[in-house]
C-alpha cells in the first residue's frame, strides 16, 4: 500500500492512446479477464485525469484487451491474499476505486464503454459509470456480489435501479445470472449491440441467445471479429465530436444528477461496510471457494445461524481464556489453547 502512484509514461496494467480527438483507455490484463487490482485503478485514475485536462480529447472510450472480457471487476486473487488477511487495507483500495469512478464520471467529456467481451461484477460498475455503451453480441453482463460474499455497492446497487428499473435491478443483483447481449439492449444496460462472430463464409452469424453464442464458438470454423464493434464505436465518437463541447459537458453534468446524488449518499458508507465485511466468515468462505474452484457453502452458513453458532467468526467469537497460560481472546469453539496446548473449558 506504499506503492508510488503511476504517471502516464509508467502504465503497466492499462494502455492509453489518443488519436483524432478520441482517448482510448484499455485494461490490459487479459490473462485475468481484465480484472483490476489496486495498481490498475490507480492507472485508470491517472488516465482519466489526463483525458479530462487535454483539450485535444473530445471523447473517451473505455474497453478491455482482447475479445474475451471487457472487465471482470476486482482481482479476487488480490482480495484473498491481501484483504481477507488485513481487512483494514481494503478501505484504501475502496478509496482508490471511488477516486477512479469520480474521475471517470466527472471527466467533463462523453465516455463510451466498448464492450468487447464479458462484463462481470465491478466491470459492470465501470460500464455503468460510462455515459454510453456498445456491446459485442458474444458478450454478457453479470453481477456476482451475493455469490461471492460481497455487495455490489461500488456503483451497481446505486445505478442499476436508475438504469433498468427497480425490479430488474433486484433480479440482476440478487440472482447473479448472466444477461445476454440482446436482453442487455432491451433492458437499457447498453445502447447498441453489434454482431461479433463470423462464420466460415466470412459473414457475421445471427446469434441471439448465450446458448447460440456458445454453440457457434465451439465450431472451429467460426471466430470472434470485433470489426463491427470498432466501427460502431468510431461512428458514435464522431457523432459526439460534432457537438458543442461546453453544451455537451453541462448536459452531461445535468444528466448525471441522480447518479451523483445516490453515489454521494452511499459510496462512503459502502467503503466502511465492505472494509468491515472482509473480516467476516462470509468473505472468508467466498474467497476460499473461488480460489479452490469449488461452490461456496451457502447453506452451511445458514445452518450455523440456525444452530446458534457464529456466522461472523470461523471458530466462534473471541471469548475463551486459558487457565494455564492466561492467553485471552481464544475462539469459543477452540478445544485447546493455541499458545500452550492446554485443554480449554
Amino acid at each position: 500500500m506504499t506503492e508510488r502512484m503511476p504517471t502516464i509514461d509508467s502504465f503497466e496494467m492499462i494502455t492509453y492512446e489518443k488519436q483524432d480527438g478520441v482517448a482510448t483507455v484499455t485494461i490490459n490484463r487479459p490473462r485475468v479477464l481484465n480484472a483490476f487490482n489496486l495498481r490498475t485503478l490507480a492507472e485508470l485514475s491517472e488516465a482519466f485525469r489526463d483525458a479530462a485536462w487535454d483539450d485535444s480529447v473530445a471523447v473517451v472510450v473505455v474497453t478491455g484487451a482482447g475479445d474475451r472480457a471487457f472487465c471482470t471487476g476486482g482481482d479476487v486473487k488480490e482480495f484473498a491474499e491481501q484483504y481477507t488477511r488485513r481487512p483494514h487495507q481494503y478501505w484504501k483500495y475502496m478509496a482508490q476505486f471511488i477516486e477512479c469512478h469520480d474521475r471517470l464520471r466527472r471527466i467533463g467529456k462523453p465516455t463510451v464503454a466498448r464492450i468487447n467481451g464479458i462484463v462481470v461484477g465491478g466491470g459492470n460498475e465501470l460500464n455503468l459509470a460510462c455515459d454510453l455503451a456498445i456491446m459485442a453480441q458474444h458478450a454478457y453482463i453479470q453481477q456476482v456480489g451475493t455469490r461471492m460474499s460481497s455487495v455490489a455497492a461500488a456503483g451497481a446497487t446505486q445505478w442499476l435501479p436508475i438504469t433498468v428499473g427497480d425490479r430488474r435491478a433486484r433480479e440482476i443483483l440478487w440472482l447473479c445470472e448472466e444477461i445476454e447481449a440482446q436482453k442487455c439492449l432491451e433492458w437499457g444496460l447498453v445502447n447498441q449491440v453489434v454482431p461479433s462472430i463470423r462464420g466460415a463464409d466470412g459473414n457475421y452469424l445471427d446469434v441471439k441467445t448465450l446458448a447460440e453464442v456458445r454453440t457457434a464458438l465451439q465450431d472451429p470454423n467460426n471466430r470472434i471479429d470485433l470489426t463491427a464493434l470498432d466501427e460502431a464505436v468510431a461512428a458514435m465518437c464522431q457523432k459526439l465530436i460534432d457537438k458543442f463541447p461546453d453544451s455537451l459537458r453541462y448536459t452531461k453534468q445535468q444528466t448525471n444528477f441522480w447518479r451523483e446524488l445516490v453515489w454521494a449518499m452511499t459510496s462512503g458508507h459502502a467503503q466502511e461496510w465492505l472494509t468491515l465485511h472482509f473480516a467476516w466468515l462470509e468473505t472468508y468462505e467466498g474467497m476460499r471457494a473461488f480460489m479452490e474452484k469449488r461452490p461456496p457453502d451457502y447453506r452451511g452458513l445458514r445452518r450455523r445461524a440456525a444452530e446458534g453458532r457464529s456466522t461472523e467468526f470461523l471458530w466462534g467469537p473471541y471469548e475463551k481464556t486459558c487457565s494455564r497460560c492466561g492467553a485471552q481472546g481464544l475462539p469459543s469453539e477452540f478445544r485447546f489453547c493455541g499458545q500452550c496446548g492446554a485443554a480449554l473449558q
